[in-house]
């Protein structure tokens, strides 16, 4: 069954909440979030090609598409720093010391939330009529 419509509804859904959750100083979830947001619009791209995408790794993922897909670079370099929030904005024995909402700022927050927005686009655009 095609579901790539509820994926990127989903996506939608993971930008707003890493918004709501920056705004209030959740910071390590908004990264998250972001993250999140990030994986299911490309997921929600694989979904309507028919295929399926495993791994929660935004950039691998954006690697994955067809080469008829031209991702501009920007979009690679800022999944690659999307990914490194997978993990490490949730679990304290990701880091030497402290929780994650020690270790994550309101910047970072705001700049993985601009990536996660820029490949919703990205990837909401590959997909006209959703």
């Amino acid at each position: 069954m095609e579901r790539s419509k509820d994926w990127l509804d989903q996506a939608a859904g993971d930008l707003e909440h890493a918004k709501s959750d920056a705004v209030t100083g959740y910071y390590n979830w908004a990264c998250f979030s972001a993250q999140q947001s990030a994986e299911k619009a490309v997921k929600a791209v694989f979904q309507k090609m028919g295929a399926e995408a495993w791994g929660h790794s935004v950039a691998d993922l954006l690697h994955g598409l067809p080469a008829s897909v031209k991702v501009p670079d920007v979009l690679i370099n800022g999944a690659l720093e999307l990914d490194k929030a997978y993990i490490p904005s949730r679990y304290p024995n990701a880091h030497p010391s402290g929780s994650p909402r020690s270790r994550y700022t309101e910047d970072e927050a705001k700049r993985l939330i601009d990536h996660a927005e820029k490949i919703y686009n990205f990837c909401a655009d590959l997909l006209p009529g959703i």
